[in-house]
């Protein structure tokens, strides 16, 4: 390759090599610079380069300096740091919802958003503990069928299956198509879910996404109603255990000190403990009352109790004697 035979190259050779072989630590002198770029045929001299990177600035590449004896050079990938690029590889490789295949899949695009050396520091692999095995990658198509509806003010359509005790799937409704109005798509505990709305029933209805089948954008034009349009604002509100519906109400809790963390990992910060003589804390959340509630509250094994209103006490005393008078 002659030495000036591609000077018009030059521009794209540089930015080439600054994206593969720098990052937020390590860039390339200016000698390392003009030496790759002899390598690949191009003669080339400093005031040329600088103007170079100007243009390069010009056009929206974040060519940046790294002080010292010499000064480096660099170019911003993506935006992100290598600590924010091992948190999006780390929360990928830890979904328990995503196939073994795609978490694998997804995590190799974000390390191509590194530089060379960031990607042999963000080459580890999270062990995941209950990695849903019967998971297929038709939710995906599934959430984005959801979403064109939503974009494009229409209802879905779709079959419903779940299992029975043979593990065979069973479709609900008759075997006939649900068309409901897509309200919102959820991701909690561990799976996708759909919330919609049922002229029918006239009420919001939860479907797990991963059990739906034949899902399409129907013709139908969705329905608006006041419900509708508040439903994010409700759902922020109460705290729901296992997305199951239930009333809206404020619990008061009592809570021994060693499961306070249990309790502030479910509810956050913001609640306003009212500590006890006894070292132990009265607060008051707010949360949809449902036998999961319930059933979270009793496995916590006395460390977690409910103390009012005086009417919830009552209903949960009646579930867990319901489930005694099972045995």
């Amino acid at each position: 390759m002659a030495a000036n035979g591609n000077q018009k190259l030059k521009l794209l050779y540089l930015r080439k090599m600054l994206a593969e072989e720098t990052d937020s630590e390590h860039g390339l002198t200016m000698a390392e610079i003009i030496t790759r770029l002899e390598e690949v045929g191009i003669s080339a001299e400093r005031k040329g380069i600088y103007r170079d990177i100007k243009v390069l600035r010009e056009f929206g590449y974040k060519v940046e300096t790294i002080p010292g004896a010499p000064v480096q050079y660099t170019i911003d990938r993506s935006g992100m740091s290598l600590a924010e690029l091992t948190l999006l590889i780390d929360a990928v490789q830890s979904c328990r919802f995503l196939t073994q295949r795609t978490s694998t899949r997804l995590a190799n695009q974000v390390r191509e958003l590194a530089s060379p050396r960031e990607r042999e520091q963000l080459a580890k692999r999270v062990h995941v503990d209950g990695r849903v095995k019967r998971q297929n990658e038709s939710v995906f198509h599934n959430v984005d069928t959801i979403h064109d509806a939503m974009r494009l003010k229409r209802k879905v359509s779709f079959l419903y299956y779940k299992y029975d005790v043979h593990l065979e799937p069973v479709p609900q409704y008759d075997s006939k198509l649900y068309v409901h109005t897509p309200v919102h798509v959820v991701f909690a505990e561990g799976f996708y879910y759909l919330i919609t709305w049922s002229d029918n029933q006239e009420t919001f209805v939860r479907f797990r996404v991963d059990r739906m089948r034949l899902v399409q954008v129907s013709d139908e034009k969705a329905t608006r109603n006041e419900k509708i349009a508040n439903y994010a604002y409700e759902e922020q509100k109460y705290q729901s255990f296992g997305m199951f519906d239930g009333d809206p109400i404020v619990a008061h809790l009592r809570v021994l000190p060693d499961a306070m963390d249990v309790v502030v990992d479910r509810f956050g910060t913001e609640i306003l403990p009212n500590v006890l003589p006894d070292g132990s804390a009265e607060l008051a959340v707010s949360v949809r009352k449902s036998p999961q509630f319930f059933g979270w509250v009793a496995g916590m094994d006395g460390h977690v109790t409910i103390c009012g209103p005086d009417k919830l006490v009552d209903e949960y005393r009646d579930w867990l004697r319901g489930l005694a008078d099972g045995l």
